[in-house]
């Protein structure tokens, strides 16, 4: 393990849980005796003026603050790491225990063919300093499936890239125990995805201001209007105040999740939501039932075309949906990566960080799904319908909820349909629910 020299920073303490820096209870005390963060400079100012322009200085202001981790270097993590490093967070550390290979000069621009055979997060750090000496880097080569929950504590954002959906959800249910937001992504070629699972999220909308006063009521099952406020921009003009708050599903829940209604409500709807998402289910299930991803051989091949048609049934997607030529592309892009992918979905991933570290504007709910032979990039809100007690607050809608807590949430506790019931115990599973 080799860990970054940290830049003089109020917001480079270095994270805990790392060999070679202090401890959570040094960490704390340092971070005490520094008082409070102060504000930005001058240089920062001038530095990101233009993003300052777009986002405002209060949002800048805790991004430079935000410790962010980034599991695994390859192409996807390198858009993320250039793109969040080039917005000035805080720190950024990088855990990832590969090697370079040959296969990673294709879409990776932090290493060469000098780098093959080192380990990438080391061979990368170079590279990414240089983006932004401005931005503490640490580096850790120890696996992540080493380390414990408390690990993820000091970080205000996790993302982790490229893993199967067994390690993603120990991940994801690691960050849920420490309230920490959750990002995952991955591609195979043409194809990819970003998950978001943020717990609970807050954030501000501004509008120009409308003659009809905006209801603090819920918007769908998800999302409500929690406050509203008046205020004028910069143009002296009056405008709206909005603050929204978004629920989210762990990725082991939302994985299993039955698509929101109104896709399912006429055919010709259901057959514009693309296979991709059957696609995916279908490789993380091949995953856990082989190791590793399909190869071409006539069984695995089987069994995949098997497990795709089940995913696809359990989505109620119509079975024309799935062809056979969308297979056959699929299975021939997995594992791979396209420099050109990973770049707008690295882009995608690290917008909504900053939009999410500054409390800005909609995060993604909570599936974005990428086909780059459509040039699609549709976002899906999948959750499992839950029975809750009604919210006279939010009218209709409070009969579904999303359960935030660490307790069900984090453990994933459900049937196969992954139906909970709010009003029970923890963990009791409804028979027969009514999907409202």
């Amino acid at each position: 393990m080799v860990a970054a020299e940290p830049i003089a920073s109020s917001a480079a303490l270095p994270p805990a849980g790392l060999a070679n820096v202090t401890s959570d209870a040094a960490a704390a005390t340092n971070a005490a005796a520094e008082g409070p963060t102060p504000s930005i400079s001058a240089d920062e100012i001038a530095l990101y003026d233009r993003q300052i322009r777009l986002w405002g200085v209060k949002a800048q202001e805790r991004i430079r603050t935000a410790h962010i981790l980034l599991i695994n270097l390859e192409g996807i993590g390198n858009e993320v790491a250039k793109n969040l490093v080039l917005a000035g967070i805080g720190s950024l550390t990088v855990v990832d225990s590969d090697v370079v290979s040959e296969e990673d000069l294709g879409a990776q621009f932090f290493v060469s063919e000098d780098d093959v055979g080192r380990k990438r997060a080391e061979a990368a750090a170079p590279q990414i300093r240089k983006l932004n000496p401005r931005v503490a880097l640490h580096i850790s080569t120890d696996p992540i499936a080493l380390q414990p929950p408390t690990f993820f504590t000091p970080y205000d954002v996790v993302i982790a890239t490229c893993m199967d959906l067994d390690t993603l959800s120990t991940i994801n249910a690691a960050c849920r125990l420490c309230s920490r937001p959750f990002y995952a992504a991955g591609t195979h070629g043409f194809f990819g995805y970003v998950f978001a699972d943020l717990i609970s999220h807050e954030y501000v909308i501004e509008r120009e201001k409308s003659n009809i006063p905006t209801s603090v009521i819920a918007e769908t099952t998800t999302r409500s209007v929690v406050a509203t406020s008046s205020s004028k921009n910069s143009a002296g003009r009056p405008v709206e105040l909005v603050t929204k708050r978004e629920l989210y599903s762990p990725l082991n829940l939302a994985n299993t999740s039955p698509l929101p209604t109104h896709h399912l409500s006429t055919r010709r709807r259901a057959r514009q939501v693309p296979p991709l998402l059957t696609g995916l289910r279908a490789v993380w299930e091949f995953q856990r039932l082989s190791g590793g991803l399909p190869s071409h051989s006539h069984a695995d091949l089987e069994l995949f075309t098997t497990l795709a048609t089940e995913k696809h049934r359990e989505l109620q997607l119509p079975a024309e949906t799935l062809t056979s030529e969308f297979l056959r592309r699929f299975l021939q892009n997995l594992g791979s990566e396209l420099a050109p992918v990973t770049a707008f979905l690295g882009g995608a991933l690290a917008q909504d960080v900053v939009n999410v570290l500054g409390q800005r504007e909609q995060p993604i709910q909570n599936w974005l799904l990428f086909d780059g032979d459509d040039a699609k990039a549709p976002i899906y809100a999948l959750h499992p319908v839950f029975v809750a007690p009604v919210d006279a607050t939010l009218g209709d809608a409070g009969l579904v909820g999303i359960e935030t807590g660490a307790g069900i949430s984090a453990a994933g506790v459900g049937d196969a349909s992954g139906v909970v019931n709010m009003t029970a115990d923890v963990g009791e599973v409804v028979p027969n629910p009514t999907v409202l």
